[in-house]
């Protein structure tokens, strides 16, 4: 986890795009970009994505309002929910526009919140 936040972390001063930054640190941890979604609504996060490592190891990073980027891993319930919100991201674009993926997107926030790993 250590290398992962390293490989987050905004080191040249330079504010990078938050999918630019969550691919290198995909790419630097020998992980894939599961996911990569807006999220409307939410009071203090603006996007989450995940990076999977293996078949059930994963860690969602999330870009808050405040342009800090937080971590947490992912195991439970949580990788049910960031297994439908990877189907969803792999999915034809025309599919998205009748697929839902918000209600998802804000149901993992809550239980990434209330297992303490974001506020």
């Amino acid at each position: 986890m250590v290398l992962f936040e390293q490989s987050i972390a905004n080191t040249d001063g330079i504010q990078r795009p938050f999918s630019d930054r969550v691919i290198d640190a995909a790419e630097k941890t020998a992980g894939s970009v599961l996911f990569d979604v807006r999220v409307d609504g939410d009071t203090y996060i603006q996007r989450m994505a995940a990076i999977g490592y293996g078949e059930a190891d994963a860690a969602v990073v999330v870009l808050e309002k405040s342009s800090h980027l937080r971590c947490a891993s992912v195991n439970g319930d949580a990788s049910t929910l960031v297994a439908t919100l990877t189907t969803w991201e792999s999915s034809p674009l025309s599919e998205h526009v009748q697929a839902e993926y918000h209600g998802t997107a804000l149901i993992l926030l809550a239980k990434l919140r209330n297992s303490g790993h974001l506020k």
